[in-house]
């Protein structure tokens, strides 16, 4: 393997098509502002590497990064790429990860709007995330203690895992389908709606008016903290363990609960059983 340290680049595609290298300490940076660092590499181990300008990480294959960070500057990192591990890295520019499959990240720090755009296989483990569209139309996610924040998150994915994570977003999981959500903490307005079997086992799920219209949704063990509204119009088996504020119209299945401020009625073809155990 070919070693390349403690250098500088800054030209247009500077290691354009290169096979089997090592590349450390190094920066991507300065007056050439040159774009397209890494396009069309493979087998290629990038490690305590800065980077501060565009798209260095486009059409590889064989992709392991280290110990690095990618600045604001650094937008569009990683694109039609495949079989990348990402490790203690800091990934900071907008659109940091797209249109990828068969991708590791573990102790990673994300600032970065429009995150994970149709990816498929992502493992993600002790990461956290900042990020608005956060994984939209992506499949075959699985996550494991990520604290994520931000809007419109996870919005059309399928065929997911989540795990001891905590969420902090609004309009998550809108049309999301074949999904488990297991030991978390999910916080925001509106959850999950149009989604379609979902389940979410062991969770606290705070936030007004989630869970509507959705098919095939389970809840199960679940606490529910500042949920008004909820329900309308789902198809839902749900055993809850806190009371709720209010459930609106389900339309079929069970769901159990402690107590319920109101349960609202005004639609006659909704015939969801809510039993209330405290009363």
């Amino acid at each position: 393997m070919n070693i390349i340290e403690n250098k500088r680049f800054d030209e247009e595609r500077a290691l354009y098509g290169s096979r089997e290298i090592l590349v450390k300490d190094c920066a991507f940076d300065g007056p050439a502002d040159g774009e397209s660092a890494f396009k069309e590499c493979s087998d290629v181990q990038v490690e305590s590497c800065f980077f501060n300008l565009r798209y260095p990480f486009w059409h590889d294959h064989g992709l392991k990064i280290y110990l690095s960070e990618m600045t604001e500057l650094c937008r569009a990192a990683l694109w039609y790429s495949d079989h990348v591990e990402i490790t203690d890295t800091k990934l900071h520019g907008i659109k940091a990860l797209r249109e990828c499959g068969e991708v590791a990240m573990r102790g990673c720090d994300i600032i970065s709007p429009e995150f994970g755009w149709s990816v498929h296989g992502i493992k993600m483990e002790d990461c956290t995330a900042e990020s608005e569209y956060f994984m939209m139309r992506s499949t075959d996610l699985h996550f494991r203690n990520v604290q994520m924040k931000g809007k419109y998150s996870f919005q059309y994915i399928e065929n997911s895992v989540f795990e001891n994570c905590q969420f902090d977003t609004k309009d998550a999981f809108w049309h999301a389908k074949n999904i488990l959500v297991r030991n978390s903490t999910v916080k925001g307005e509106y959850l999950a709606w149009y989604c379609e079997n979902v389940t979410f086992e062991n969770c606290r799920i705070i936030g007004t008016q989630p869970l509507c219209y959705c098919k095939g949704l389970k809840l199960i063990n679940c606490e529910m903290i500042d949920t008004d509204l909820a329900f309308e119009r789902s198809e839902v088996e749900a055993v809850i363990t806190t009371p709720v504020l209010s459930i609106k119209n389900p339309l079929s299945g069970r769901i159990t609960v402690p107590a319920v401020g109101e349960i609202i009625r005004d639609i006659p073809d909704t015939k969801g059983e809510i039993l209330v155990t405290g009363q």
